[in-house]
């Protein structure tokens, strides 16, 4: 009677209850192996996320704010000291076609304190500003509490405070006959505002208005810093002519900026800090993948016995080398969807701190714990080619 050998088959649900033995047993070496994994799967997605979640909140930002915000400003003149804007600067600027909205702020030569009993020369920081009514909205600003100017609060001696100049001068609310000391007479504080995202400069400074600025205070209200809404379709037409209109004799004396690249330089910096986060998680994944393949290493010179007794009642050499590899995948999968998780919930804590939407990108999942499967089957192979090339033999007689 002829008969012919079958092939030894190992059924996957055998091969999963073989290569889960090791973490079964040994839970806690199990464990500390998984970690390595787990930490740097859980910084890259973490650092993915929060990048993702930074990025969306500045697109967010910028589409509330809008990028067609420029600001001209003297600059320094060639060879005559410091620049200065023309008095004109304002209507000439207002008259561009594409220019939507324009502001003028003026710089006062004067102090503000909370009391008349501070010695002159401690200003704190906060600058006075003669301003116009439409800066507020031309800057996208809001008032915190109290008001802003209309035209009979811009003519008296009223005053509205920037966030950081009403913390300075210990300003804490708006009660209506709150009184502040500035350029030697008193001034009732009628408002804070809120942070100014595109003029955090502004936020240590104090407001009045323009009338008021000539009648009480002998100010001139030459333009220091004009502010300008312009068509977005033509930014990059409109800041080629804005210095040289501003100031056409001295052009070289003007400086024009687009508060809004500001916010996206910044980004970039955050972009390059996330590369060198990215680089330290990938470290701290590679070491991981080493503590995986010492363990395993070890494990496999543990378990000489039971490598001789498989050898020995008919598992081939593929039987053990897919057995010790696929334990090493295993803390691979543990790590990295452990890792997924941690970082998942580390995205969505920091989000919720720093009030961002939070956004995990799906590539970050999928990838890290795809990473984390690669990263354990290369520690694992060797250990498994090691445990496949024993003998039953010499396995059994080392035991």
């Amino acid at each position: 009677m002829n008969s012919t050998l079958q092939p030894s088959k190992l059924h996957p649900t055998d091969l999963l209850r073989s290569a889960t033995i090791g973490i079964r047993t040994r839970k806690q070496r199990a464990s500390l192996s998984a970690l390595g994994i787990m930490i740097g799967i859980a910084a890259m997605v973490a650092v993915l996320g929060l990048s993702q979640s930074s990025q969306a909140e500045l697109i967010a930002q910028l589409e509330r704010l809008g990028t067609n915000l420029l600001t001209v400003q003297p600059d320094a003149g060639l060879g005559r000291g410091a620049g200065t804007l023309p008095e004109t600067a304002t209507d000439m600027i207002a008259r561009i076609g594409p220019i939507e909205q324009t502001s003028m702020l003026s710089a006062v030569d004067a102090f503000i304190y909370r009391n008349d009993l501070i010695p002159t020369g401690k200003t704190g920081g906060i600058s006075v500003q003669a301003i116009d009514q439409d800066m507020l909205e031309v800057l996208g600003g809001s008032v915190a509490y109290g008001v802003w100017f209309d035209d009979a609060r811009a003519a008296y001696p009223n005053v509205v405070l920037g966030s950081v100049a009403a913390k300075r001068l210990g300003v804490r609310e708006i009660s209506g006959v709150l009184q502040v000391w500035l350029g030697g007479r008193w001034f009732t504080a009628i408002g804070i505002l809120n942070l100014f995202e595109l003029a955090p400069d502004l936020d240590r400074s104090a407001f009045v208005g323009q009338p008021a600025a000539e009648i009480y205070l002998d100010h001139e209200n030459l333009p220091s810093r004009v502010l300008v809404r312009v068509d977005p379709a033509k930014v990059d037409q409109v800041l080629t002519v804005l210095a040289v209109t501003a100031n056409p004799q001295f052009p070289e004396e003007v400086l024009v900026n687009k508060p809004s690249d500001a916010l996206e330089a910044q980004e970039a910096a955050d972009d390059a800090f996330t590369t060198l986060l990215l680089g330290l998680g990938a470290v701290s994944l590679l070491v991981g993948g080493v503590g995986i393949a010492n363990i395993m290493v070890i494990s496999v010179l543990e378990r000489r016995g039971e490598i001789g007794l498989r050898r020995a009642l008919g598992a081939t050499r593929r039987h053990v080398a897919s057995q010790f590899l696929g334990e090493a995948l295993m803390l691979g999968g543990l790590g990295g969807v452990g890792g997924v998780l941690l970082g998942i919930a580390v995205t969505a804590v920091y989000a919720n701190i720093k009030g961002w939407a939070m956004l995990v990108p799906p590539l970050a999942i999928v990838g890290g714990i795809a990473a984390a499967l690669l990263i354990a089957g290369v520690a694992g192979l060797y250990p498994a080619v090691r445990a496949a090339r024993l003998s039953p033999t010499e396995a059994l007689r080392t035991t």
